[in-house]
């Protein structure tokens, strides 16, 4: 079991965590919606600080040895979230990218189409 001192420590800094990343958001240095995975995960664990029973009770039903084994289980699972995420918003500014690369391709070859008809 974690000690009061190890608990009252994870909380203010996961606490902390928490402030500085909607403080992120809210100067528009990160989007919301790539960021809400980290915050389910702050609020997730700091859930488990105040009420570590939670954690045992988990490892318990999963048939997971230790809570230790469950923390390292669960971080596994919100990282593989967090890149799914990721991998998906990479996805579409790459597709974004592609239509504007095109866009510009076109604007130009109309651009120089006019030019060409302008002298010829």
């Amino acid at each position: 079991m974690m000690s009061t001192r190890l608990r009252i420590i994870l909380f203010v800094a996961f606490l902390l965590i928490l402030i500085w990343i909607l403080r992120q958001v809210q100067k528009r240095r990160l989007d919301l919606r790539y960021t809400l995975s980290w915050l389910l995960l702050n609020v997730v664990l700091i859930f488990l600080v105040l009420f570590p029973g939670i954690l045992s009770g988990m490892a318990r039903f999963f048939g997971i040895y230790s809570p230790v084994n469950m923390i390292f289980f669960c971080g596994f699972g919100f990282s593989l979230i967090i890149i799914y995420t990721l991998t998906a918003a990479v996805s579409k500014l790459a597709e974004e990218v592609k239509r504007l690369a095109q866009k510009i391709a076109l604007l130009e070859k109309e651009k120089e189409e006019e030019r060409e008809g302008t002298t010829g």
